[in-house]
């Protein structure tokens, strides 16, 4: 199993707007590429001093399911 891990910055004021972007767009037309070995996504979030953070954890069964994403 293969963890990939993404960080992404943005304003309090932002959030909100960026979680449903990550959501509704960019998760649903990473599941719609229907990735063999691809198994999963997963959307953690917290506010810190002046950002809210954002970090994905997207898993796979290989390397070559990860080159497939890339």
């Amino acid at each position: 199993m293969i963890c990939r891990i993404w960080h992404g910055w943005t304003t309090h004021q932002n959030a909100d707007s960026y979680e449903t972007l990550l959501k509704e767009e960019i998760f649903l037309g990473i599941l719609n590429r229907r990735i063999s070995g691809f198994k999963g996504i997963q959307l953690l979030r917290r506010q810190v001093e002046e950002e809210t953070e954002f970090i994905t954890l997207m898993t796979f069964d290989s390397l070559e399911s990860v080159r497939e994403f890339a």
